[in-house]
């Protein structure tokens, strides 16, 4: 079965994608910051993360950077609440080797097309 992790600091957000994939017989796992995402990242290894740029303390991009030197194939799609040609923040997670993004709010369509396609590529 395909592992997610989604990462945001909202509950709310968290929750609602969480139930999302749920729903699709994803088995998915939660952290509220990049530091809680890290520690399950090390614990669980999972195929793909969903990671909020915008966190308190640990932000998205630190937290990419942290994921990719533990492990330089790691499969991360960032979100973020601003277009990407508005966001310096996201070129850098390009840099990094974050895979796509997804813009919030979240739109069911985009969330599931982008996701689930690159988990069918990954492998389950």
């Amino acid at each position: 079965m395909a592992k997610l992790l989604i990462v945001d600091d909202e509950l709310d957000v968290r929750e609602f994608a969480a139930n999302f994939f749920r729903k699709r017989k994803i088995d998915v796992l939660t952290a509220g910051s990049g530091a809680e995402a890290l520690s399950i990242f090390d614990k669980e290894n999972p195929h793909l993360i969903l990671l909020d740029i915008k966190m308190d303390s640990m932000d998205g991009v630190e937290t990419l950077k942290r994921l990719k030197e533990k492990d330089k194939n790691a499969k991360v799609v960032m979100v973020t609440g601003k277009k990407p040609e508005e966001d310096e923040s996201f070129k850098q997670c390009k840099q990094l080797g974050a895979l796509d993004y997804i813009h919030k709010p979240l739109e069911l369509d985009e969330l599931e097309k982008i996701v689930m396609g690159l988990l069918s590529k990954i492998g389950r």
